[in-house]
């Protein structure tokens, strides 16, 4: 079994919704990003990455080519990627830190959508949230981070 820690950060001010886990979290406030912006998705598939030593998502997905790629596919491509080394998810746990979004209301779907695109069991996969108390530029809600680890086998 192996470990890998992954993370990401957007600011706020986006055109179009702000997506988490692949799920629609607020239809107004989107992140900048050239992808979906998909925090969770982007922390998740880097400490898989990790985990295998392939690198970081930057390497695999530049900017210049992911304009408007969709996460959760990015996501199963990174698995199919473990597979290739004979590697495969196990579980991940995802913290995900903003003052201002709360996520308990989709926490189910978006556990059970990363379970799925990484083809495990919702068991295996823990989304939660923080706050940094109003501390720096997550605390004046410039913007949301996740972090997130991953073991494979």
């Amino acid at each position: 079994m192996r470990a890998g820690i992954g993370f990401d950060a957007h600011r706020f001010g986006g055109e179009g919704p702000l997506v988490l886990g692949g799920v629609v979290v607020d239809g107004d406030r989107g992140v900048e990003a050239t992808s979906d912006g998909d925090v969770v998705a982007h922390a998740v598939a880097d400490a898989l990455l990790g985990a295998t030593a392939l690198g970081d998502l930057g390497h695999h997905f530049p900017e210049a080519t992911s304009h408007g790629l969709d996460s959760l596919e990015a996501l199963e491509q990174v698995v199919a990627m473990l597979g290739e080394v004979g590697a495969s998810p196990h579980n991940v746990d995802v913290t995900v830190i903003s003052q201002s979004v709360r996520i308990a209301p989709h926490r189910d779907e978006m556990e059970q959508r990363i379970a799925s695109a990484l083809g495990v069991e919702r068991g295996q996969v823990s989304i939660k949230a923080t706050t940094t108390d109003l501390m720096g530029a997550i605390g004046r809600d410039e913007g949301v981070a996740v972090l997130a680890t991953a073991t494979v086998v």
